[in-house]
Parts: structure tokens; C-alpha cells; sequence
């Protein structure tokens, strides 16, 4: 986040304002509103340049005595552009500027750099191969299916059904095709 513009009033005497002469920024900021003093009104204004990229929700601004109130000018992301801010106290006592600069911001180092050594397939390691399907998945399908027809048979055992023994048989014939495919291929 862009550290905010700070303006200053009423600091050395009513509707006295203090701004810097240039403020730099990437995107979206905030004017910071400081009131070293009694209640007023401050009227922030874009010139026709910074309009074409910032914009401000509201442009008269009370700030309670003695507070600090927060501003945000919007900014088009991807926008370079030199404007000047207006700030305007006592309803045209007093008037400063302030030269805005709207840069793109620094590239960021978010990229993961790859070497050519990474281009190519690396070689796997035998020990990462090792475990239950490491010769293909028919050992651990063999044992669902045996496990699924075991399961299927008890249910058609324990309620005499022939439709569910119908469905066992069904089960079992793909299972065997099943298996079939992995062995021959």
C-alpha cells in the first residue's frame, strides 16, 4: 500500500494548509486530512489531467477540530499519468497544489526461473515405485472384486433373494472381464 499524502491545516494559523510540492504514486491513495485546529471544510479537486485516470468519491470534506480524516482517490490500475491535486480551505482562503505522479508499479519477482536441466523427463527412483500397485492395479481390483462378491453372496444367502444373486453374478462377469483387460494388456 502507497503511504498516504499527508495535508496539513490550520497548523500555524485558520485555514492554514501544508502539502508537500510532489507526491509519487502506483495506484490508489489515500490524503490524509490533518486539523492541527478549529473545525473547517476542505475541498479536494483532480485538474482535467489526473481526472482522466483518478477520480474522488466526494470533494468537500469536513474535518472535526483537532482529528485526522482519510480521503481515497481512486486510481485506473496500469494508469501513468502528472496531474496536480487541488486543496482548498475557508472556502478559497487559502489554495494549494500539489503535483500527483502516477507511475506503473515495479515488476514483481512472483516468476519461478527454470533452467534447461528441468526441460527434460527426470528419472524415477526405484523406491518410489515399491508398494501395493507397483506392478499395475490388478492386485488391489482382484481384491475389491473378491471382496465385493463375498459381501453380494452372504446378502443373497441371508435373504434367499435370486435377484441379488442374479446381481452377484453380474458383479462377478465383470470382474472377470476386468481382469482380463489387465493381464492381456
Amino acid at each position: 500500500m502507497v503511504d498516504p499524502l499527508p495535508v496539513h491545516v490550520n497548523r500555524e494559523e485558520l485555514h492554514d494548509i501544508a502539502v508537500p510540492t510532489s507526491f509519487e504514486t502506483t495506484g490508489t491513495f489515500d490524503v490524509r486530512l490533518v486539523n492541527h485546529g478549529q473545525p473547517l471544510h476542505v475541498h479536494l479537486h483532480l485538474d482535467d489531467d489526473l481526472s482522466t485516470v483518478a477520480s474522488l468519491e466526494a470533494t468537500n470534506h469536513y474535518v472535526d477540530g483537532e482529528s485526522e480524516r482519510r480521503v481515497t482517490v481512486s486510481v485506473r490500475d496500469g494508469a501513468t499519468i502528472r496531474g496536480k491535486l487541488k486543496v482548498v480551505s475557508g472556502y478559497g482562503a487559502q489554495t494549494r497544489y500539489v503535483d500527483v505522479i502516477v507511475t506503473e508499479p515495479d515488476e514483481e519477482e512472483d516468476s519461478v526461473r527454470v533452467d534447461e536441466s528441468l526441460a527434460e523427463p527426470q528419472p524415477v527412483a526405484a523406491d518410489q515405485t515399491e508398494g501395493l500397485v507397483a506392478d499395475g492395479p490388478a492386485v488391489p481390483v482382484a481384491a475389491l472384486a473378491i471382496g465385493a462378491l463375498v459381501v453380494t453372496a452372504g446378502i443373497a444367502f441371508a435373504l434367499q433373494a435370486f435377484v441379488v444373486g442374479l446381481g452377484a453374478l453380474v458383479v462377478l462377469a465383470g470382474v472377470i472381464v476386468a481382469l482380463y483387460v489387465l493381464f492381456v494388456e
